[in-house]
């Protein structure tokens, strides 16, 4: 072990060891807080007697009655302050450089407001960030709950579509083939429902494929550590041909992430994306991009339909764009969805790259 590596190792044991000794004080009354620390104020006094007014300990009273009150509260530092101001009132009695009676009991006056000030200012710091801590505690709770959401979201989504293409289209599937069958003996028979057989065997065929199509939409395996693109261009092309509109995939990036679930988020961002401008905006034409620039990746969705009015982005109720903010925020992307200046919508999550992320650029059409 280096000496480097040694003295960290020797810093965190303090800060461990000062961490629960304050945590132990803090779970003691506020009586047996003063209980223990006010027998520190009188060694104190004693050394203030022992070297008469010449030395002043002021500091030493206000750092006592200051911890008193960032451990047990304001009450208790009130307490100290009192006891702290009364300790050197007694031990300095006899010796004081005050001519008058007035200017020492002003001076002890103005010592008591100065400790009781730290006091309380200590206990007011410490109930803020006792405050901040616990706010910031529930926010990561929120986040560790919009997670599961998400994460649960995902599991039910690749389970309906394993089921749909493990079960649906292997039925469908069979009951082409009996189609066919039947078909092949309606032709061989020369009946006249041959043809409405081939029909029905074709009009299956195509929902065979839908149905495949939907499933891989909702189950992505291809989504791997180097596939994104692929299945960022996979999708575009599933949509285009189930919707009729125009999907194209531009300027992408081969992006390849160590970690399956950061694919898995944008992946699942653009798909909303691209299934919002289909389906809501009315567009004719949506442009797919994943940029990076070595800083960060940046996922684009731009479309031509109707728009998004100005003051919905950031405070939309609808579950797609909550969906896709907490897949951001799960990421610690931003992501931005606003309207375009020639019309349409556009969608931008730009996520700092990891160093786990390696970008290699290169254009598509």
């Amino acid at each position: 072990m280096t000496a480097h590596s040694k003295e960290a190792a020797e810093t965190m044991k303090r800060e461990g060891l000062l961490s629960r000794a304050e945590h132990w004080l803090r779970a003691k009354s506020t009586w047996t807080l003063l209980g223990i620390f006010i027998p520190v104020s009188i060694v104190v006094g004693w050394i203030d007697f022992v070297t008469t007014w010449e030395v002043n300990l002021s500091l030493i009273y206000a750092l006592i009655a200051g911890f008193v009150g960032w451990l047990g509260g304001r009450r208790a530092g009130i307490i100290m302050a009192f006891v702290n101001t009364t300790i050197p009132l007694i031990a300095n009695q006899g010796s004081t450089p005050y001519q008058t009676a007035l200017g020492y009991a002003w001076f002890n006056v103005s010592r008591l407001l100065f400790l009781t000030v730290i006091a309380i200012g200590a206990s007011m710091i410490r109930k803020r960030r006792d405050e901040d801590a616990d706010r910031i505690q529930m926010l990561e709770e929120m986040r560790q709950l919009e997670m599961e959401i998400v994460s649960a979201s995902e599991h039910e989504q690749q389970r309906i579509g394993q089921d749909l293409h493990d079960g649906l289209c292997q039925q469908l599937a069979a009951i082409g083939c009996a189609v066919r069958a039947l078909s092949d003996d309606l032709t061989a028979g020369q009946r006249p429902e041959a043809s409405d057989a081939a029909k029905i065997e074709e009009a299956l065929q195509q929902t065979v494929m839908e149905a495949r199509s939907m499933a891989r939409g909702i189950f992505p395996v291809h989504v791997d550590s180097s596939g994104l693109s692929a299945a960022l261009e996979e999708m575009a092309q599933m949509t285009q041909r189930l919707t009729g509109v125009p999907i194209h995939v531009t300027d992408s990036a081969e992006v390849h992430i160590a970690d399956p679930e950061v694919s898995m988020h944008l992946y699942r961002i653009a798909q909303e994306a691209v299934a919002n401008s289909v389906r809501h905006s009315g567009a004719q034409q949506v442009v797919l991009s994943l940029l990076s620039n070595g800083k960060q990746i940046e996922l684009r969705v731009d479309d031509n339909g109707r728009g998004i009015p100005r003051d919905l982005n950031g405070r939309s109720t609808g579950m797609g764009l909550r969906t896709m903010r907490y897949r951001a925020h799960a990421l610690g992307a931003d992501l931005d969805i606003e309207p375009r200046a020639g019309g349409g919508t556009s969608m931008c999550c730009r996520l700092p790259i990891p160093t786990s992320v390696n970008t290699n650029s290169h254009g598509k059409k």
